[in-house]
């Protein structure tokens, strides 16, 4: 599932093939994506990167007035991006000049749409994850704006303290986030002696977030170091 608010990133389409361009423009319309503008050529990409601001770039290597390897340097010049290469040239030597020009991902024509939409949402996910309203659990929702957790149709109020520790386990989801960390996150720089807080604050939150708290399977204690918040 794609967030909304992934949905309406400016997206730049830089490709010479008109076919390609309408092909990708509708995949990604399907999929709920509103913002795409599309350019033919390095100068029109440019002035359409000037205009357009966009948040996500895919680029083809091959372009009548230069290459992409080129036009992605002026376009990190221009805003701080990710950018995914789609393009016919499937030699190693372009993905190592492509990645280590600081590209995020590299596809090879033809391609699997299914794919290109995934490998999309996961750049969107990973690059834009701290501007996420909604969090998916695997049995709620958090949402961190209005600061409550969404389960079984019911909205579950976060307290201040509960709010700061689930911000610091989503802030570094799918790792370890130690007890003296989160300790700090929640009670400040001498987090010291709060060790039985936390325990009794990671209860009440699991009550909120998991189907059966006994048994979590989205915050998941690791004996002797701390915990771990596992995120759809």
């Amino acid at each position: 599932m794609i967030l909304n608010y992934l949905k309406n990133k400016r997206i730049l389409l830089v490709d010479d093939e008109p076919q390609l361009r309408h092909m990708v423009t509708s995949i990604l319309s399907e999929e709920g994506f509103t913002n795409i503008r599309t350019a033919g050529n390095v100068r029109d990409a440019v002035t359409a990167a000037s205009e357009f601001c966009p948040e996500f770039a895919i680029l083809d290597v091959m372009l009548p007035d230069g290459d992409g390897f080129s036009l992605m340097e002026h376009l990190k010049n221009m805003g701080d991006y990710p950018i995914l290469f789609l393009t016919a040239r499937g030699e190693d030597e372009d993905k190592f000049r492509g990645f280590g020009l600081g590209a995020d991902d590299y596809m090879v024509k033809p391609f699997l749409p299914k794919e290109l939409v995934f490998r999309i949402s996961a750049i969107l996910r990973r690059t834009y994850k701290d501007e996420n309203p909604l969090v998916t659990l695997c049995h709620c929702e958090i949402d961190f704006e209005r600061a409550e957790i969404k389960k079984e149709h019911e909205c579950i109020p976060l307290t201040a303290k509960e709010y700061a520790l689930l911000l610091a386990l989503y802030r570094n989801a799918g790792r370890i986030v130690t007890i003296d960390a989160l300790c700090e996150a929640a009670w400040g720089d001498n987090p010291y002696g709060y060790e039985n807080s936390l325990m009794a604050h990671i209860r009440r939150i699991r009550e909120k977030i998991e189907k059966n708290p006994s048994k979590p399977e989205a915050l998941l204690t690791v004996k002797g170091l701390g915990y771990k918040l596992i995120v759809q």
